[in-house]
């Protein structure tokens, strides 16, 4: 492996633990990210940290201060309305397409998805319930958007899911652990699944934006308990 491979295989790690901490709260908006600080906590050099520093700035999940160095990027009300409204208008969006492309095994594949999400329960511990249904709930809207057909909504979807991220581990942690509201989830994914198979391409576009939206009222009593906003 050449130095070169070798510091960008280091900048992706330290690009996706800081990322995670981040999303995952470790990091609360505002924080300075000291480079000494990063440096130590992932055992990593100047150079890939300051590398993964830029990839999150693009991501507007740090921002750069000239002469004062990173922080993490602040969050707000007005963000988390314009973010979860553009996602849902995609999501809409890209659900009604894989409605009217999808064939048998998009549906088949929709039914195992959510087959599988509704079974979340043979867990450890707390934690891994959040990561287990974390990654069966994404797994479930993939097998979803997967029918639509085309690369680049799938690529713009990535990045939207990438921006609200942090604003969605909020609700992740606030839902996962309540058992109304896990079972409120899985009849709403019990009626989108239903009218995905109707072939109601319309229905279906407008059932998932008003899925997408619904965390945005848990969300902001977060932010706001937190004093975020």
């Amino acid at each position: 492996m050449t130095s070169t491979e070798e510091k960008g295989n280091l900048a992706d790690a330290a690009y996706g633990r800081l990322k995670r901490d981040i999303t995952e709260g470790h990091f609360t908006p505002g924080d300075k990210l000291l480079m000494s600080s990063l440096k130590a906590r992932y055992e990593i050099g100047a150079g890939p940290m300051r590398e993964a520093l830029s990839r999150l700035v693009a991501e507007r999940l740090v921002t750069a201060e000239s002469q004062k160095g990173f922080r993490v990027a602040p969050m707000s009300v007005a963000q988390l309305q314009d973010l979860y409204y553009a996602r849902a208008q995609l999501e809409a969006l890209v659900t009604e397409l894989a409605v009217q492309k999808g064939g048998d095994n998009w549906e088949a594949g929709i039914i195992a998805a959510a087959h599988t999400l509704s079974r979340v329960t043979q867990v450890q511990s707390a934690e891994e319930m959040l990561s287990v249904w974390d990654s069966r709930h994404k797994a479930f809207h993939n097998a979803i958007a997967a029918g639509c057909g085309s690369d680049k909504l799938m690529e713009l979807r990535s990045t939207m899911l990438d921006q609200v991220e942090r604003y969605r581990q909020l609700w992740l942690r606030e839902t996962v652990f309540s058992t109304d509201a896990l079972a409120l989830k899985r009849d709403e994914h019990k009626d989108l699944v239903t009218v995905l198979l109707s072939g109601d391409s319309q229905q279906a576009r407008a059932m998932m934006f008003d899925h997408m939206m619904t965390p945005v009222p848990i969300i902001t009593e977060i932010l706001r308990a937190r004093g975020l906003v």
